[in-house]
């Protein structure tokens, strides 16, 4: 039985307390092992998979992230939609620590991630001028209203490559480009999620303000912890709510986004490559 929805949880959030018939499954992918085993369970009535982004005990940087084996991990689980919780800093005032944020666009600030399952003889441009998929954000966003969470819809997310966080004179750079909130992770989930046709949204915690703050001397590791858990706990809410309104009719970019963008001939693609990326690729090269 395939399973439509995965949850993919971030700094904080390692386990979805309402998963009932667990059972955890391991899968191998061409790109090495993800993060963690895949956590299989019901949320809601349906059938989901969760993977802690982090690994268990979150032992991986943001940089050491395997992201492709864990996008291919969901797509070989048949996952059409992906909820991504993850904990971001705020460069906006009004973007307070414990709101949340539905981030509708991006800006690349990493440096030689690998964000792209093709190359080694098959090559593929999809478009990325929307990065996330606006259905399953109107989803979220609604989800996070109906848990009376502070929520706000739209807005920028700067990913960094970390694992430091930003300089001061950073933080100002992007405040001046009109960014919203900045973490270290999302970007290369939502490209290889729109190469894999997987829609894709991030439910972004802020955690604290970035360094550009007045406040943010202020700032301890104690009070980011609490912050992280309570985050973690509005999170698990707002997935679950947004899981009741799946699944929806695929008619978004994001379910044909490889329709025109493989430009590599048929007979010229390696067997071996055709083979391995089978899963995304098989229904557009035989």
């Amino acid at each position: 039985m395939s399973i439509a929805i995965g949850i993919i949880g971030g700094s904080g959030l390692y386990d979805m307390a309402e998963l009932t018939d667990r059972e955890e499954r391991r899968i191998e992918t061409p790109f090495g092992e993800p993060s963690a085993p895949y956590v299989i369970g019901t949320l809601r009535g349906k059938r989901v998979a969760f993977l802690a982004r982090h690994g268990l005990g979150h032992r991986l940087m943001p940089s050491e992230l395997n992201f492709r084996a864990n996008i291919f991990g969901f797509k070989t689980l048949g996952v059409e939609y992906i909820l991504s919780a993850s904990a971001v800093g705020s460069l906006k005032e009004e973007y307070r620590p414990l709101d949340l944020v539905i981030p509708d666009q991006f800006v690349d600030r990493t440096r030689g991630r690998i964000s792209t399952f093709f190359g080694r003889g098959l090559v593929a441009h999809v478009g990325f001028a929307q990065p996330f998929c606006a259905r399953l954000s109107d989803i979220a966003y609604a989800a996070a209203r109906s848990a009376s969470a502070t929520v706000h819809k739209g807005g920028a997310y700067v990913c960094m490559e970390g694992p430091q966080f930003s300089t001061l004179a950073e933080s100002r750079l992007y405040r001046s480009w009109g960014m919203d909130i900045i973490g270290m992770t999302n970007l290369q989930e939502a490209k290889l999620a729109r190469e894999a046709e997987i829609c894709y949204t991030t439910i972004a915690l802020v955690t604290d303000y970035d360094c550009w703050h007045p406040d943010h001397d202020q700032v301890t590791v104690e009070m980011i912890i609490a912050n992280l858990t309570q985050n973690a706990r509005t999170a698990q809410q707002v997935i679950a709510n947004a899981v009741d309104a799946l699944p929806f009719a695929r008619t978004c970019e994001c379910a044909s986004a490889l329709k025109y963008a493989i430009i590599t001939r048929p007979d010229a693609i390696p067997a071996e490559v055709k083979q391995e990326l089978a899963p995304i690729v098989g229904k557009y090269v035989s």
